[in-house]
């Protein structure tokens, strides 16, 4: 039989619903203990999906709870620091949904406090497993494109206006789109291709009213390689989510992981036999020489599934598996978003350290 972990979810907003809790109890071992939330109507929804777990209003009910393992943060980005370094101190293991913290100097501490500890800390950075990072891991391995030249992620949405009522629009540390896109897309480019020599970043405040930043291009300079990084509120038509460019070929990708879709729509991994499978209208294309011969068409995409995740920490935390997502990574992820708003402020590219 499986060893069971307890698990004790800090946040019942988006993050909790969609993105944590569906993904918790998909993985045998790991038991949803309690939530802590504090609104009716949140109450009301973790009570109806979740009747076995405890709702509790105070963070410090999970922190004195002995016989939960693990503290999952689903809170807003300004409160992670905090949050995580209480947790830690009170013994518990952590997975702090992204960003990691506001400061690479939070992260810093937060990673030596886990050691003093010997708890694990990661962070929640999903879109690992995304279908489309997936299939441009195997179109990167393949070697189809050669020499890698430029690589160019995006990651955009389209709201024209300010919502009510949500910190995520209030000018506070860790608030706007570099810190809550920018994560993900700078993880993924660190995970490809390791740390830049230089940053650049163009980071911009477009919507009327707005006080956050709401667009941003992150380049990461490499010897022999560029990576663009883009993500903006105002895009209404759809440009390639990735574009990558090779002295043998090239490969585009439209269209977004199917996943966040489904699980807004209350859907979870238990509920869909093809989870995570895209349709073919948005799998990439690919245009290369192999061999002599010219090689087009589609790029079937891979699987995705979030559950990949807290499967991994599941077993990490048993020992029986090293942790893909390791604070030292989200670690330089917040070093690069502090560099590009340096050079944003300076007009200059940074060099990375």
């Amino acid at each position: 039989m499986s060893k069971k972990i307890n698990v004790g979810l800090v946040g019942y907003g988006m993050a909790g619903q969609v993105f944590h809790g569906p993904f918790i109890t998909n993985v045998t071992g790991l038991f949803l203990k309690t939530i802590r939330e504090t609104r009716p109507e949140k109450i009301r929804l973790a009570n109806s999906r979740y009747p076995h777990a405890t709702i509790v209003k105070e963070t410090t009910a999970i922190l004195a709870d002995k016989e939960i393992d693990l503290v999952v943060l689903a809170t807003p980005n300004h409160t992670h620091y905090l949050l995580a370094k209480e947790a830690l101190l009170a013994g518990k293991h952590v997975l702090v949904d992204k960003p990691f913290t506001t400061t690479s100097a939070e992260a810093d501490e937060l990673i030596e406090l886990a050691n003093k500890k010997g708890r694990l800390l990661s962070i929640f950075q999903n879109r690992r497993w995304d279908s489309d990072f997936q299939t441009i891991k195997k179109v990167l391995s393949s070697g189809l494109l050669g020499n890698l030249v430029e690589y160019e992620a995006r990651f955009d949405r389209f709201r024209n206006f300010l919502k009510e009522n949500t910190w995520k629009e209030e000018d506070l540390p860790g608030s706007g789109i570099l810190y809550d896109l920018g994560s993900h897309l700078i993880d993924q480019a660190l995970c490809l291709f390791g740390a830049p020599e230089e940053v650049m970043g163009d980071l911009r405040i477009q919507r009327s009213g707005s006080s956050i930043i709401d667009n941003f291009e992150v380049v990461l300079h490499y010897e022999k390689l560029k990576v663009i990084l883009k993500a903006s509120m105002l895009v209404k038509e759809p440009t390639p989510r990735y574009r990558l460019l090779g002295d043998q070929g090239s490969f585009v990708k439209y269209g977004i992981d199917v996943q966040e879709e489904a699980l807004k729509k209350g859907l979870t991994p238990a509920d869909v036999a093809d989870w995570g499978l895209e349709p073919q209208n948005i799998w990439g294309d690919i245009n290369a020489d192999l061999q002599g011969l010219q090689v087009t068409g589609k790029v079937k995409s891979e699987k995705g599934d979030y559950t990949g995740l807290y499967h991994n920490l599941y077993k990490a935390i048993l020992g029986e598996e090293e942790l893909f997502v390791k604070p030292e990574q989200a670690r330089n992820t917040i070093r690069v978003i502090e560099l590009a708003m340096q050079s944003n402020d300076e007009k200059r590219r940074v060099k990375y350290y």
